[in-house]
């Protein structure tokens, strides 16, 4: 799957595991950080990964996530979270 194909799917599984009226019409591209700009809390968090990784089931999202410090986590953004999908793919 190309990168434009993995960033639509990404923000599609976003956008269906926020459960917010805003979110169908906030722009989210590579640069959206999910604590800082979509203000994601823990459990909608855990909700997108384990989605994530139900939609891209060869990919190791967990495994990833599971390797990464606190400030890593909250400083995430779409653009990293679809590079480690294509790079665990």
């Amino acid at each position: 799957m190309d990168k434009a194909s993995l960033l639509a799917e990404v923000i599609e599984t976003i956008r269906a595991t926020v459960n917010e009226d805003w979110i169908a019409d906030y722009e989210i591209g590579p640069e959206t950080r999910l604590s800082e700009d979509l203000d994601l809390e823990s459990i909608e968090f855990v909700k997108l990964a384990e989605a994530l990784q139900a939609r891209f089931a060869g990919a190791d999202l967990i495994g990833w996530l599971s390797g990464k410090t606190l400030p890593e986590l909250v400083g995430l953004d779409v653009g990293t979270l679809v590079a480690a999908l294509r790079d665990e793919a």
